[in-house]
C-alpha cells in the first residue's frame, strides 16, 4: 500500500492525474463537443493508468504534439501521450511504444512526384506540422526539399492546397482521410518513417515512475489491452507495436 501511495505522489502530486492529450493525431484522440471531453484511444489509455494508480483522471487537451511536451516537461500535465523522438528524450521519458504508424506523403494528382525517394529535391516545398514527430523526423533527413511548417498537423493539408505547395507529409491514415476529403491529389506509395507511439513523464519524476509507467504499458499491451482498445475506437491503420 505504501508503493502504491508513492506512485500516487510521484504521479498525481496535485491529486488527480493531468493528463496532456494531443488532438493533432486524430488517430489518437478527437475533439469532443462543447459539454463533452475528448475520446479516442489515449483518452482510453489515460483512464487506465489512472484507474491503476487509483486517482481521477484530469484530461488537458491541446492541438499539437510541441505543446504536450511542453505541458508535460513544465509540470502543467503528468504524462502525456508522443511519438518517440531523440530530440525529446532529454525531458521526456518514454515508455516502450504501444502502437505504430507510418508517415507519408500526399501529392497534386498532376504531380510528377511518383516515388518517396523524389520528394527530397530542391524544386520541392514540403509542409509539415509544426513540432509533429515526422517535423523532427524529416528536418533531420531532408536535405534538398525546402520545409514548410503549418500551424497544426490538422491544417497541414490545407495549407499545402492554399499555396500550391508540392508535398504534404503526415500520418498516412490522417492523409488518406484528408485525400477524400479534398479530391485531386494522390498518395505516394510506401512510407517515409514508421512512428512509435509512447506514453511518457517528465524526467524529472524520476526512473522509478519512467520504469512503473513502462510497465503498465508492457502489461496492457502483451495483455491484448491495446487491440481493445484500437478496436473499441475503430482505429485502421495503427498496429500495436512489437
Amino acid at each position: 500500500m505504501t508503493e502504491e501511495l508513492n506512485f500516487k505522489k510521484i504521479f498525481a502530486p496535485t491529486g488527480e492525474l493531468r493528463v496532456a492529450i494531443n488532438l493533432g493525431n486524430a488517430l489518437l484522440a478527437k475533439a469532443g463537443t462543447k459539454n463533452e471531453a475528448p475520446t479516442g484511444v489515449s483518452v482510453d489509455l489515460a483512464k487506465k493508468f489512472a484507474a491503476q494508480l487509483g486517482v481521477e483522471v484530469k484530461l488537458i487537451p491541446v492541438k499539437k504534439a510541441a505543446d504536450a511536451v511542453h505541458f508535460v516537461a513544465t509540470a502543467k500535465a503528468d504524462i502525456g501521450f508522443f511519438a518517440i523522438d531523440p530530440e525529446r528524450a532529454s525531458i521526456i521519458s518514454f515508455t516502450q511504444p504501444y502502437v505504430v504508424i507510418q508517415g507519408g506523403y500526399l501529392v497534386h494528382e498532376s504531380s510528377p512526384i511518383q516515388t518517396i525517394e523524389e520528394v527530397d529535391d530542391k524544386q520541392n516545398r514540403l509542409v509539415v506540422g509544426h513540432g509533429s514527430a515526422y517535423d523532427l523526423y524529416l528536418s533531420r533527413h531532408i536535405q534538398h526539399a525546402e520545409i514548410i511548417r503549418a500551424p497544426t498537423s490538422q491544417e497541414v493539408v490545407d495549407h499545402f492546397l492554399a499555396h500550391r505547395f508540392e508535398v504534404a507529409a503526415g500520418v498516412k491514415p490522417q492523409l488518406e482521410v484528408d485525400a477524400t476529403r479534398v479530391g485531386g491529389v494522390r498518395l505516394l506509395p510506401g512510407h517515409f518513417m514508421e512512428i512509435q507511439q509512447a506514453m511518457g513523464v517528465s524526467k524529472e519524476r524520476g526512473q522509478l515512475a519512467a520504469e512503473y509507467l513502462n510497465q503498465f504499458v508492457r502489461l496492457i499491451k502483451d495483455g491484448g489491452e491495446v487491440q481493445q482498445i484500437l478496436d473499441a475506437n475503430q482505429v485502421s491503420g495503427a498496429a500495436v507495436a512489437k
